[in-house]
């Protein structure tokens, strides 16, 4: 269970001996998750909390209370929708209870909103290996927000380990494809599994997205035409399928040591994002398409493999 969750029937308070907003805080701060931090800045009257109570609000979660009801429902409403505009901002609300809300207390309460948006980078690397788990130690280190999934708990080290950043969201799911869908526009992913056909059924869903900034895929100049093959089969336009990367990597940083490949995998990353954070592009909800496809739909992949053979390399 997350160390912050929260449980409705609480009044989306954290329960006793729970994480403070300080150290959720400072564990979202590290992650490159956004997050809202509420305060009952003044009271006149009767109102549930008094002057200085505080709530973290996050897209998921909730720490501590200022006091449940409508007057906190209708907060985390409006933390949520300034985290949803992805910039760092500060908002103030005057709250009439009785008038406003309805709540019976009668008082009068102003709330500041102090929104901190997530880091501008997401990225979601598919792969626990070893090429995945020295990625992971350069990225960890990045000012981005970094997804790390795999469907085999027993690749990833030990949760509080040296070599498990807490900055890094590991995700251990049996259908890692799934976790596409998990991505806000703009993101990066950065494909290196165990197995080709899940490798491909990534590619397919991540360029299906139509929005990431980045899609690199692990493998030999075969298996990308391969994987080009049947994505020009299932009607991806060309535009799309040139958005995937592979071989992924730096031509200009050879190798094949677990970390030379991560050291050229992650500065093309670098790369990348710094180009277009100097153009003024960033990810964000309007994340315009990589090519307007009105209508396309795309079979799943395990009937594109099903009908074409193997991804495995010969």
């Amino acid at each position: 269970m997350n160390p912050f969750s929260y449980s409705p029937g609480s009044q989306f308070a954290s329960a006793p001996g729970r994480q403070h907003w300080t150290e959720a805080a400072a564990a979202l701060r590290a992650q490159g998750e956004g997050y809202v931090l509420v305060t009952v800045l003044t009271v006149k009257g009767s109102a549930p909390r008094d002057a200085g109570t505080k709530m973290l609000v996050c897209a998921d979660r909730i720490v501590n209370t200022i006091g449940g009801g409508q007057l906190e429902y209708d907060a985390i409403q409006t933390a949520r929708n300034l985290l949803l505009q992805g910039r760092d901002q500060q908002h103030l609300e005057d709250y009439p209870l009785g008038p406003k809300l309805g709540q019976c207390c009668g008082g009068r309460v102003h709330l500041l909103y102090e929104c901190f948006a997530p880091s501008a980078v997401e990225i979601a690397l598919f792969g626990a290996g070893h090429v995945g788990q020295a990625l992971m130690s350069i990225l960890s280190q990045l000012p981005v927000r970094l997804r790390w999934i795999d469907s085999r708990a027993e690749a990833f080290p030990p949760l509080h380990s040296s070599t498990m950043p807490s900055s890094v969201q590991s995700i251990v799911s049996d259908d890692p494809e799934a976790e596409i869908a998990q991505l806000n526009p703009g993101a990066y992913v950065i494909v290196m599994t165990h197995n080709h056909p899940l490798d491909y059924a990534i590619a397919e869903a991540a360029l299906k997205r139509n929005d990431t900034a980045y899609v690199g895929v692990i493998g030999s100049n075969t298996k990308a035409a391969r994987f080009r093959m049947r994505l020009q089969y299932w009607g991806f336009p060309a535009e799309v399928i040139e958005h995937m990367r592979c071989p992924l990597g730096l031509s200009s940083v050879p190798g094949k040591q677990p970390m030379e490949v991560a050291v050229s995998v992650a500065a093309e990353v670098i790369g990348l994002y710094q180009q277009r954070a100097a153009l003024g592009i960033q990810p964000d909800l309007n994340a315009k398409p990589i090519v307007e496809m009105p209508g396309m739909e795309t079979p799943g992949a395990e009937q594109a493999i099903a009908q074409h053979g193997s991804t495995e390399e010969p």
